[in-house]
This record gives structure tokens, C-alpha cells and sequence, in this order.
């Protein structure tokens, strides 16, 4: 019997490193001036792409966002009270490097600004490769960014420059902190994976809905509820899948550390007798395809019947959600500029760099 039970343990570790190879633990500070009714700071940590610690100014308290987290108190009382006040000092530093980037872009008076960091690391399991990434943004645009690699801050707009010549001058600092993206960080990482690992090792199918906002829109197939992120989602006709007639959507992250994403057909060149021959197929990383075959019957509109509409309310609910959240603002500005910025553990925010330099 115990030798059953160890052949199952080890078929599900293999399960999960087969799916999941390469680990992420990233970090996100976000402070806005100017945005009424929404948190001036925030901070957050994801571990696979699933946030596990959030902070912002209005709790002024740093709270777990995985049920495992709560462990990590379990042995240590005041962990989530040390936690709180490195967020609190972060937010202080924050607030004082806002209010000099402002006039480094000549702006004055009232306005809508943001100012955004994310840094972090990835480990490949099998390899044991790491690396690390830091990168600033400033009001939607990259500000500046670290290179691992070649060890040196990288300005890109000018206003950075004074702050990167400077950084790139303290020899001590810059090794200091290519050890804690290649080290600290991912020993941070292992032990949350250690923590987490019966939750990250779970596979949960989304609920799939086809929703359409008018008669001539694209029908949008919606996956929402999926874990762990790394999936696909795509329009076939037949066995054909499409690419030119799909805008694809993003993974983005649930409240409740699922996932969702969607994928739009343009529909405009088909006739309505062809449609059966349409379908959307969803996959997890290495899973069995799910499809959902495009039929007008199960498309949710609001053109056509009030009472369908609550799928389509749901969704728009949870992307705003996101939108205003933490996360969602920095993995947009992600994607604008399709690079990997860098991630710290909120348990290193007593990491300091100036911004004043």
C-alpha cells in the first residue's frame, strides 16, 4: 500500500514539472497621483503568474491572496507584520520618487500620473538556468530597465539618465543586487513552491461562453477559470486553425488566482450556414483540447435577450477589475512593450535604490 502511494506521489510531481518547468516569482509597486477613489500605492507578489501577497494604501496591511500562504505564519507570528512594514517604507519611497520624477517631465499642478516597478526572477527546475529582471515605467512608457546580463541600467528616456549614470557608477550596489535576482530571489521562490505546492500542482478546466455585443461583432469565445495559466485558446474551422480571422486575447489573472483569456472571430465574410463548421477549442499546457462549437444558440448577447447578458456583465465586472488592480496596470504595460521586467519578494523591499541620484 505505502508503495502505491509513493508510485502516485511521484506521478504527479512528474505531471507537475512536466507542465511547469520554469518558475517566476515577480513583484509589483504601482504608485498614481491623481486617480480619485483607487489606492495611491499598491504592491503585489505573483508566483506563476498567481498573486499571493497584496498590499495598498487604503488597508495599509500586507495580506496573503493563497489560502497556503496563511502558512507561512504558522511557525512565525509576526511574519505578516514584518511584511506590512516593509510595504509601508516601500510606499514612502514611492510617494518621494513620484514627486521628482515630476518635474524631470516638466509637469506641474494637478494630473493623472504613474509610476510603476516590477522586478523578479525565473528559475528553470530541470537546469537549475536562473535569471532576473527589473524594469521602471513611468506613465505607460518605459523609464529604465536593469540588464542582467551585461550588468549595467539602461536609460530609456532621457529624464532617467541622470538616475541610471549614477547606479551604474556603485560597482557594490549593482553586485548586490545581480546576487539577490540570482540567488535571494529564487531561493524565495523554492520556498513558496514548497508552500504551494498541492495548490500549483491542481489543474481546473475553465467555463467557456461565446458572447457577442451586436449582430455584425466578432463572436468572442471567453475561458475564464482555468488554472494553472499556461494555456491555449483558438478558433478552428474543421481541424483548420485560423489566425487571420482571430484577434487573440491576453492570460490575464482572476481575484480568485485563476486564469482567463479570449480569442474574437471576425465572422463578417461567413454565411450563417456555415457556422457549424466553427469551433473554439481551449487546451491547458500539455491537457486534452476542450471545444466548444459555434452555435448561434449558445451565444450570449445584449442585443437579442436582456437575461443573457449576466455572463457578459460578469466578465466586463472582473476585467475592471483587473484594470484598476495592480496587476492588470503593469501586465498592460507589459504587453505594450513586450519586454520582461524585474521581480522582487515583498520580503525584500528593504532593498533600496535612490531615485534621486
Amino acid at each position: 500500500m505505502k508503495i502505491a502511494k509513493f508510485v502516485v506521489v511521484l506521478a504527479a510531481l512528474a505531471v507537475y514539472r512536466s507542465r511547469a518547468v520554469i518558475h517566476t516569482l515577480k513583484y509589483f509597486y504601482y504608485r498614481s497621483s491623481g486617480v480619485p477613489n483607487f489606492p495611491e500605492f499598491s504592491g503585489a507578489a505573483l508566483l506563476d503568474g498567481a498573486e499571493i501577497v497584496h498590499y495598498d494604501s487604503d488597508t495599509r496591511r500586507a495580506e496573503p491572496r493563497q489560502e497556503w500562504m496563511e502558512n507561512l505564519s504558522a511557525g512565525d507570528p509576526q511574519y505578516w507584520e514584518r511584511e506590512t512594514a516593509k510595504f509601508l517604507g516601500a510606499q514612502q519611497t514611492y510617494n518621494a520618487r513620484i514627486e521628482i520624477l515630476k518635474p524631470r517631465f516638466n509637469q506641474t499642478g494637478a494630473g493623472v500620473h504613474i509610476f510603476q516597478n516590477m522586478y523578479g526572477c525565473e528559475w528553470d527546475d530541470e537546469t537549475d538556468e536562473r535569471n532576473g529582471f527589473d524594469q521602471w515605467g513611468y506613465d505607460g512608457e518605459d523609464l529604465m530597465s536593469f540588464n542582467l546580463t551585461e550588468e549595467i541600467w539602461v536609460a530609456a528616456k532621457r529624464e532617467a539618465e541622470i538616475t541610471t549614470h549614477t547606479w551604474n557608477q556603485d560597482r557594490a550596489e549593482m553586485e548586490y543586487w545581480k546576487n539577490y535576482l540570482t540567488r535571494e530571489c529564487v531561493s524565495s521562490l523554492k520556498t513558496y513552491l514548497d508552500y504551494g505546492r498541492s495548490s500549483l500542482m491542481r489543474t481546473e478546466l475553465p467555463s467557456v461562453s461565446l458572447l457577442q455585443k451586436e449582430p455584425s461583432s466578432p463572436v468572442t469565445c471567453m475561458a475564464t477559470g482555468f488554472y494553472p495559466g499556461g494555456a491555449t485558446l483558438s478558433w478552428r474551422r474543421g481541424e483548420e486553425e485560423l489566425h487571420e480571422e482571430v484577434e487573440p486575447g491576453e492570460i490575464l489573472p482572476n481575484p480568485d488566482g485563476t486564469f482567463q483569456m479570449s480569442a474574437a472571430l471576425d465572422l463578417s465574410s461567413v454565411p450563417p450556414e456555415d457556422w457549424s463548421s466553427y469551433k473554439c477549442v481551449f487546451q491547458l499546457s500539455g491537457g486534452q483540447e476542450v471545444p466548444t462549437s459555434l452555435d448561434r444558440k449558445r451565444i450570449r448577447t445584449n442585443w437579442e435577450n436582456p437575461s443573457n447578458t449576466s455572463t457578459i456583465v460578469r466578465v466586463v465586472i472582473s476585467v475592471l477589475v483587473l484594470v484598476l488592480g495592480t496587476i492588470a496596470g503593469f501586465l498592460v504595460y507589459r504587453q505594450k512593450k513586450g519586454k520582461c521586467p524585474r521581480d522582487t519578494p515583498a520580503s525584500d523591499l528593504g532593498v533600496e535604490l535612490k531615485l534621486e541620484s
